[in-house]
């Protein structure tokens, strides 16, 4: 008697695989036309507090904002510690850059992203900063002039 359901097997996972590849490029070009979108928008809005300006609004603009729920990505002390772990797993100097691209790797995000990656340089550069004048990290310049983030020594224990 034949098995009246008959099942496609492989031994590899290629049509799967493809399938997976091709819906993670289809997302990538869906969260790539947001991030478009958002600039249009952002690019309206301040059109728009121009034209007000020039027709004589003087009224606080900020104010009329609908308030948006702030987006945290790191909790209290997490992005220092990230940064700390990082520069103590570091085998050479990195640049705020790198140490950004780090801690968004640490944290689960996609180092990829520009926009994430710019942001978060900003932010890292300040801790860096902050943590050059607590004496928790030290600072120096590679051939070219460019800020570098030496590693950090590990504690004795």
């Amino acid at each position: 008697m034949t098995d009246p359901i008959r099942r496609a097997r492989t031994d590899t996972f290629e049509h799967t695989i493809s399938g997976l590849l091709t819906k993670r490029a289809d997302l990538f070009g869906k969260a790539q036309k947001l991030r478009d979108r958002l600039a249009e928008i952002k690019n309206d809005v301040a059109a728009l507090d121009r034209v007000l300006g020039f027709l004589g609004y003087e009224g606080d603009l900020d104010a009329a904002m609908p308030r948006q729920k702030r987006e945290v990505l790191f909790g209290r002390g997490e992005l220092t510690r990230g940064i700390l772990d990082t520069l103590r797993d570091a085998t050479a100097p990195m640049t705020s850059r790198e140490v950004a691209q780090s801690v968004l790797s640490l944290a689960g995000n996609d180092a990829r992203d520009r926009r994430l990656t710019t942001e978060h340089t900003r932010r890292v550069s300040k801790a860096l900063r902050l943590l050059k004048v607590g004496c928790l990290v030290s600072q120096a310049a590679d051939k070219r002039g460019n800020r570098v983030w030496p590693a950090v020594n590990q504690p004795s224990a």
